[in-house]
């Protein structure tokens, strides 16, 4: 059953669906940029979505613990660009190069860790307006 979209966890899934929407857009918009900026903001935006999407997938986990998974993801996926797996699957299914990429960057890993940071500080200022005070940090008990 879904829940209603009234309640703090309908609503909270609609914005994290909006959220995405939104980082997907404008991380395409970055994508045509070039120079380091537009490479470090597509590494922001592409954390800020991971941590959307864990959010998603586990809605009851602490924020963050959300960003903590998300930047595991990125760095795990940054790490796999050093070998060749990534390169040989985006040859075969060429827009997977937005999932996997295919050179790795240090830089990079700077990026991912900014935008989990500031994804999962958003979701616990979502999670506080919506009233879900005991799920945004670590340590905190329900009231």
């Amino acid at each position: 059953m879904s829940p209603d979209a009234r309640s703090p966890d309908g609503r909270r899934r609609l914005a994290l669906a909006a959220a995405a929407l939104v980082v997907v857009a404008v991380g395409l918009a970055v994508s045509r940029g070039t120079g380091l900026v537009a490479d470090l903001a597509g590494g922001a935006l592409y954390a800020a979505l991971v941590v959307v999407l864990v959010a998603l997938v586990r809605p009851r986990a602490p924020s963050w613990a959300v960003g903590a998974a998300a930047l595991a993801i990125c760095v795990a996926v940054e790490l796999l660009q050093l070998t060749d797996l990534p390169r040989d699957v985006v040859a075969q299914m060429p827009v997977l190069r937005y999932v996997l990429g295919t050179t790795f960057v240090a830089t990079d890993l700077a990026a991912y860790a900014a935008g989990a940071l500031a994804a999962a500080g958003a979701d616990g200022a979502l999670r506080r307006h919506l009233g879900e005070r005991s799920l945004s940090a670590p340590g905190r008990r329900p009231r």
